[in-house]
């Protein structure tokens, strides 16, 4: 019967301990394995790590309490009878934590935990280090019983174990990652004849990547780094899976959240040419200020030696920094740069503007909407140009080139619903592109919105300008989510937004439903403007 009930007391710490366990990892692993980050994380869902922790702990001291009583109280008849019953009660209080425990993870996961290599490693050592806790405290406290409290209290401390895995893996993460990154070099190496251009900005990289590489591919086999794989790893993944001595132009996509990652992806590339799309506030919360972000994408600039670097110079932040590179310049809002748009025309059926280069005018039209993509087209179209296709040969792959999914995507859902999907990562100066395109239906225009995440300090306050300029846009606001929606309803309010067009939402399935319910009378368009992730 003891060892009966050992081994049910074991399984159901072991399975409390589990489902909490991956919770956190995959909140570990959506914040970038960065123990800052899962930091910043637990500051902020403080109530809902506590919620947990404290559950973990009642049920776990509730099991040794048990268990203690019953391994000592043989002379009593209460605990003795308790003892026949050991293995139902034992099973009753493993059913309770993992209901618990599942009913927690009840919400689904926008983007599930992935067990990468890097996670199974995780999850071994932080096997190792439970089954030590526990053979160690039953050998040295075997005697007084307190091994069970000892061993009880663990998945209350499992919210700290994935950076404490982390920790332990980083000698083993770092040599296996030089691997991987040497062999990435290498190949870069072997490939003399590829050109690599790096891409990076605050905001409009991805969608300029896309863009890029749908023109460029009227001429040149080109291979870009897929989705949003513009870390270090994922970059070093593209090139040791997919690329080859049949790529002439090779995209590398680059973000970062931190001074020099973009030069460490840089170090790999090599970059012949490089494009910096913007500069904005994001990030903020790892960056720590503006100088910071505008010095890291600038990185990207620093690593060209003989090529050119392409600057979109209607943004201030890259105007006023320049660089002593050969450069190429861009913008629509005027001024005396390489390349520039202007006659831009935005109707329901897409966008029309002139590009102008050195005395050279052509017509283009695409099915996209807004100025913001017109600046992305245009910086696509700057390094087409530049390296050998004529703006007459771009005028085609412009005119077919398809929204990114989720930044500025028109899908037309019938029965006179149009979805702006603009859900992929929000930031100031992209949201208020995506609302001054919505102001230019003729329907009932509706924002639903989250806010902006990851902007340290100013958040609450770029929040609220959100708001301000949401005011002027859009015929009803729907807000998600009770915690962000407070500066955006403020700004709304300033502005003189009446208060009953305003709807809070507890998440973007019910926004939606709200969305669909209100009775328009006529053609409705709903602007998605961002979707937090699961960690938020």
């Amino acid at each position: 019967m003891t060892v009966l009930f050992h081994i049910l007391f074991y399984a159901a710490l072991l399975a409390n301990f589990t489902i909490n366990f991956v919770h956190f990892m995959h909140m570990f692993q959506l914040n970038s394995y960065s123990a800052k980050e899962q930091y910043e994380w637990r500051k902020k869902n403080s109530l809902d790590v506590l919620n947990r922790c404290l559950w973990a702990l009642i049920y776990g001291l509730t099991a040794a309490m048990f268990a203690i009583c019953a391994l000592f109280a043989h002379d009593s008849p209460f605990f003795i009878a308790m003892c026949d019953h050991l293995p139902i009660y034992g099973a009753a209080l493993m059913t309770v934590g993992c209901v618990h425990g599942l009913w927690a993870l009840r919400k689904p996961a926008k983007k599930k935990l992935v067990f990468t290599p890097r996670v199974i490693r995780m999850c071994v050592t932080m096997t190792i280090i439970y089954g030590a806790v526990c053979s160690l405290s039953f050998v040295f406290l075997h005697e007084s019983k307190l091994y069970f409290a000892v061993a009880a209290l663990l998945p209350a401390f499992c919210v700290y174990m994935p950076c404490l895995a982390n920790l332990i893996n980083k000698p083993i993460e770092k040599a296996i990652n030089n691997r991987y990154i040497n062999d990435a070099k290498r190949i870069i190496s072997e490939l003399p004849n590829t050109t690599v251009i790096g891409i990076t900005g605050s905001y409009g990289k991805t969608s300029t990547k896309f863009y890029l590489e749908r023109l460029l591919s009227a001429k040149y086999n080109v291979l870009m780094t897929p989705g949003s794989f513009n870390t270090t790893m994922g970059v070093v993944k593209v090139i040791r899976g997919s690329l080859n001595a049949t790529h002439e132009i090779f995209l590398c996509e680059m973000g970062a959240k931190g001074v020099g990652e973009i030069k460490e992806i840089c170090d790999i590339v090599h970059p012949k040419h490089s494009i910096i799309t913007s500069i904005g506030e994001q990030h903020l919360e790892t960056f720590g200020s503006v100088d910071n972000i505008i010095k890291t994408k600038f990185e990207i600039a620093d690593a060209v030696t003989d090529g050119t670097v392409f600057l979109n110079y209607d943004n201030e932040f890259i105007r006023n920094h320049g660089t002593d590179k050969n450069r190429i310049t861009y913008g629509i809002n005027g001024g005396d740069w390489d390349y520039t748009a202007d006659n831009i025309t935005v109707t329901g059926k897409g966008t029309t503007f002139t590009v102008h280069h050195g005395g050279e005018e052509k017509q283009f039209a695409t099915k996209l909407l807004g100025e913001h993509n017109v600046q992305n087209i245009l910086g696509a179209i700057a390094v087409s140009h530049e390296l050998g296709i004529s703006l007459d040969e771009l005028v085609y792959p412009v005119k077919r080139l398809e929204a990114v999914p989720h930044r500025m995507q028109i899908l037309d859902k019938g029965s006179g619903v149009t979805i702006i999907d603009d859900a992929f990562n929000s930031n100031p100066a992209g949201a208020r592109a995506a609302l001054k395109t919505l102001s230019m239906f003729d329907a009932l225009r509706i924002v639903a919105t989250p806010g902006m995440i990851e902007l340290g300090e100013r958040e609450y306050q770029l929040n609220k300008e959100l708001g301000e300029y949401a005011a002027g846009c859009c015929d009803i606001a729907i807000l998600v989510g009770e915690r962000q929606a407070p500066p955006i309803k403020e700004g709304l309010l300033a502005k003189g937004f009446t208060e009953n067009h305003i709807i809070v939402a507890h998440d973007l399935n019910e926004a939606m439903k709200a969305a669909y319910s209100i009775q328009a009378g006529r053609n409705r368009v709903i602007l998605l403007e961002n979707d937090l992730p699961d960690n938020f």
